[in-house]
């Protein structure tokens, strides 16, 4: 588990509601990392806050908005390098998710 401190709560995005945005100085504890487009800048999940559907486009928070112990800076570079170089076969990718079988010329465009 890696924990961090949230250093910067500004600028919420009103899609998202004041219950499921982060608190200035609260530790969080990081859930996955990814790098986020368009922005290409690294963000994480936190196991505290759940940004569901109802948040969307707004399911990461930047990591410029959290401090690091100096000691887990090992461990972070690690969390990042195993979360952004996971690997699926299609077998364990169809255990997760199913493929549309709808003609593509019959897929309603939003």
């Amino acid at each position: 588990m890696i924990k961090c401190v949230c250093i910067d709560a500004d600028n919420r995005p009103s899609k998202i509601p004041q219950h499921k945005w982060l608190e200035k100085d609260k530790e969080y504890t990081l859930a996955f990392s990814m790098t986020v487009l368009p922005q290409k800048q690294l963000a994480f999940q936190v196991q505290e806050i759940d940004l569901d559907d109802s948040c969307s486009p707004y399911t990461w928070f930047l990591a410029n908005r959290f401090s690091f112990k100096k000691e887990d800076l090992a461990k972070l570079i690690e969390f990042i390098k195993e979360c952004n170089h996971i690997t699926f076969s299609v077998k364990e990718l169809m255990k997760e998710t199913k493929v549309d079988e709808r003609e593509p010329n019959t897929i309603e465009k939003d």
